[in-house]
């Protein structure tokens, strides 16, 4: 359908009275600071602690606006017989803002988290050669830097978390669980098997009333005399004769 002649003049004049009629709302800066987001890139903040001098942000920055100088110091051994290691110490870290064109690459490039964003953009100088901030400085604006936003509830959880929640779990799994005791003690043993018989010590009959009639007692006692032959004398014996003994069995 081809447009109706004059039809983008009407939706001109449209748009324009609408706007007439709404109240204009000028934000008095410097009076009145902006509302920025807070991922707004306004100028870089270094947190030197974390900076290694390992020069990356240096050789991918477009710009070539980051001055870096380190020296290597050597750190003496932890322990006897180790051996001496060297580390780089930064003497120097600053960015031309003059040059800078806010890219970002620094900032993701950086391995070590030492650079951030500041929402801060009020560094305006008279001078050029002020706007190459020193490490001092570029210090100063991380107290400006914002703390980042709070994690979405329905995001995955960080793979750190997740790694060492796997490593307790598998640790707790690998520890050795405390020993069962070998045999019951005699109380359970009684407790549990209570008409199993009498124990060792009362295994008299007055232990088990109800076991029935009691056996004889089989105890040895001390055994009788022996009983002398009937052919032997049951008279004392007497002196010898003097003369020749007469056979046995005649004597009278």
């Amino acid at each position: 359908m081809a447009p109706i002649p004059g039809s983008g003049l009407a939706k001109g004049l449209a748009v324009t009275l609408r706007t007439m009629t709404k109240k204009t709302v000028t934000e008095q800066y410097p009076d009145a600071q902006p509302d920025l987001p807070p991922r707004t890139r306004g100028v870089i903040g270094l947190f030197e602690e974390n900076c290694t001098v390992c020069m990356l942000c240096a050789r991918e920055c477009p710009d070539w606006c980051i001055y870096i100088d380190s020296h290597k110091e050597t750190v003496p051994a932890a322990t006897p017989g180790g051996r001496e290691r060297s580390r780089n110490v930064l003497d120097r870290f600053a960015i031309d803002f003059s040059l800078c064109m806010y890219c970002g690459i620094c900032i993701e490039v950086c391995p070590f988290d030492a650079l951030f964003w500041s929402p801060e953009f009020e560094y305006a100088e008279t001078d050029i050669r002020d706007l190459t901030h020193e490490r001092d400085k570029l210090r100063e604006w991380m107290w400006t830097v914002p703390a980042p936003p709070a994690l979405d509830p329905g995001a995955e959880e960080p793979k750190e978390i997740t790694t060492a929640r796997k490593t307790a779990e598998k640790l707790a799994t690998t520890q050795p669980h405390p020993a069962a005791p070998t045999g019951p003690s005699t109380e359970s043993a009684e407790q549990t098997a209570p008409d199993a018989g009498p124990s060792a010590s009362n295994a008299g009959p007055s232990a088990a009333p109800n076991a029935g009639p009691s056996a004889p007692n089989t105890e040895p006692t001390d055994p009788a005399p022996p009983k002398p032959h009937p052919t032997e004398r049951s008279s004392p014996p007497t002196e010898p004769p003097t003369g020749p003994t007469a056979p046995e069995g005649d004597a009278p």
